[in-house]
């Protein structure tokens, strides 16, 4: 059902800390402008944890509202699965066309309970989900034979694999077939992802540099692996950004220098300051200022 670059978006705020509305409409758009495949809204990168529930749904509307006939997706990343249905119900509701789902990021579930966690998520949203594993970051690793199991529930229909072990995504295919879409969720694996088999590529750094990223998925969708591998080497440093306890503040610095966007986040992170700044201002200036042609595709 997805398939292509689908940039998981950052949340935009004002000085006072509200939602910056406009601000996002215009990163969205341009975003979708550039030719990728969907949206998903309030993701780790977007910050969905520290955003309630009401403003969660604010921002899928405004993700809706850029992706027109393709999908926008609201994250579900709730310790508790009361609230994570509560929430799902009200996705729906608000025009998702999916979700993407976390098992609790607080409680470190057991196998039984992460496959009950979403089933009743996937119950209470009656929408299509993608399961985001994440064994890094939230340490509940969704396992093949996890998705084996979930796979009688047709709502099911795609993987967010986010290991960060390339194997995997070869491991779901020998196991399960086409039965879901595999999406890699890790942005300095894509290249090594799309060239096994995964059919897309849930973004972190596209929200600064979608062209370049949609140009990565479509050449190797072409098969026209050296030039995608081309771009991928120039773009590596910038994609090692999204892999950091400090990924949001780094990647919206990125969309400081590339799109002149703001960095707000919600505390506790705080923007990026001294030493730190200098090191990803001085990675984002060098990529930019050696920025690869893109061929046509």
């Amino acid at each position: 059902m997805w398939q292509g670059v689908i940039p998981a978006v950052t949340t935009k705020f004002e000085e006072d800390g509200s939602l910056d509305h406009a601000e996002m409409e215009r990163c969205f758009d341009f975003q979708m402008d550039a030719g990728c495949h969907g949206l998903v809204a309030c993701g780790t990168l977007g910050e969905g944890n520290m955003l309630s529930h009401d403003e969660r749904l604010d921002v899928l509307r405004l993700c809706k509202a850029a992706t027109g006939a393709k999908p926008a997706l609201l994250t579900i990343s709730e310790a508790g699965t009361r609230e994570a249905c509560a929430l799902a119900k009200q996705a729906a509701g608000a025009g998702a066309d999916g979700i993407m789902v976390v098992p609790s990021p607080i409680y470190h579930t057991s196998p039984r309970e992460t496959v009950d966690n979403l089933r009743e998520i996937a119950a209470a949203a009656d929408l299509p989900v993608m399961i985001y594993s994440n064994r890094v970051g939230y340490r509940v690793d969704v396992t093949p034979d996890m998705m084996a199991e979930l796979a009688d529930d047709g709502r099911f229909v795609a993987i967010k694999e986010s290991s960060d072990d390339i194997r995997r995504t070869t491991e779901i295919y020998n196991r399960l077939g086409d039965r879901y879409a595999v999406l890699t969720g890790v942005d300095n694996l894509a290249f090594e992802a799309l060239s096994v088999g995964a059919v897309g590529w849930i973004a972190g750094l596209a929200v600064a540099f979608p062209h370049e990223s949609v140009a990565i998925y479509e050449l190797i969708r072409q098969e026209r692996f050296s030039e995608a591998l081309a771009i991928y080497r120039w773009f590596r440093p910038l994609l090692d950004l999204d892999v950091s306890t400090f990924l949001v503040q780094q990647i919206k610095l990125a969309e400081v220098i590339e799109i002149g966007s703001t960095d707000r986040v919600r505390g506790p992170r705080q923007p990026l300051s001294g030493d730190h700044r200098r090191r990803v201002e001085h990675v984002l200036n060098v990529a930019v200022a050696s920025r690869p042609q893109i061929p046509q595709f």
